[in-house]
């Protein structure tokens, strides 16, 4: 199949467009706008600034892509949105480009999903297999790990790390980090265990998620300092890459402390 413009969408010159490219009717596609190889545009999507779209990504009616940061702090600096391969971007989406505040990029990974109404905002770096749930959004400079999870209607503050598989409940405000394998929930979110589905369909073995586990319980137990429980859990289960994977996430703390399990009544 052969790229298809529809005669009533606007590309601007500099425009580049890739091979069996479709852009559907009323679509804008600005002149520093990138399509890679089988993009389709459906209809009524704009496309904007130092945006690069991967190939085989789709966008839906009315998403709004690549326009300027709602940040104060943005002042017209060139800065970029990457968007990586075969990923499903759905109606009324918006996703922004980096600032001068951060490195300058905001940037997705492949095959994520992006359903109606989500929002990535400026300097967000998003891993691969994302998939985000109809209006969750995202502050900005957040970061996302491969194969998480967020739920619809949720929100993450600014600068929050949410790990590789963790997944968020629907209606969450998440203001603290999110451990690798974790579930969160609540109206302010709590750390309400594993995510024991997304493990299984992910191929651990019950046996590395038993292992998993036990290094959770040992991690959140409340005996000691964290960073006591942490050299703990470092010492017990040395040989399991999962369990370094999180242990690694903790100690690269930026801002925000790891979100934790709700307190018990007294």
């Amino acid at each position: 199949m052969k790229t298809q413009i529809h005669p009533t969408a606007v590309i601007d010159n500099g425009a580049v467009i890739g091979n069996n490219v479709q852009i559907g009717p009323y679509c804008v596609v600005g002149g520093e706008v990138t399509l890679g190889d089988d993009v389709v545009l459906h209809s009524h999507v704009a496309v904007a600034g130092c945006t690069t779209v991967g190939a085989g990504t789709h966008i839906f009616p009315f998403a709004s892509i690549g326009h300027a940061p709602q940040d104060l702090k943005f002042h017209g600096e060139k800065s970029e949105l990457i968007i990586g391969k075969n990923n499903m971007i759905r109606e009324h989406v918006t996703m922004n480009p980096g600032t001068a505040g951060d490195d300058l990029k905001t940037i997705t990974g492949d095959n994520c999903l992006f359903m109606i109404g989500v929002h990535i905002a400026h300097d967000c770096i998003i891993g691969d297999n994302v998939i985000m749930a109809n209006n969750a959004t995202l502050g900005g400079h957040v970061h996302v790990g491969d194969h998480a999870v967020i739920g619809g209607l949720s929100a993450v503050h600014q600068f929050v790390r949410i790990g590789t598989r963790a997944v968020i409940g629907g209606t969450t405000g998440v203001e603290n980090d999110v451990i690798p394998y974790g579930r969160v929930k609540g109206g302010r979110a709590f750390l309400a265990g594993l995510n024991l589905i997304g493990l299984e369909r992910g191929g651990f073995t019950k046996d590395q998620i038993k292992t998993l586990q036990r290094a959770f319980k040992q991690l959140f137990n409340n005996e000691g300092t964290m960073e006591e429980r942490m050299k703990a859990v470092e010492e017990d289960f040395s040989t399991e890459t999962a369990v370094m994977e999180l242990i690694e996430f903790a100690r690269k703390k930026t801002r925000f402390p790891l979100c934790q399990p709700a307190r018990k009544a007294a």
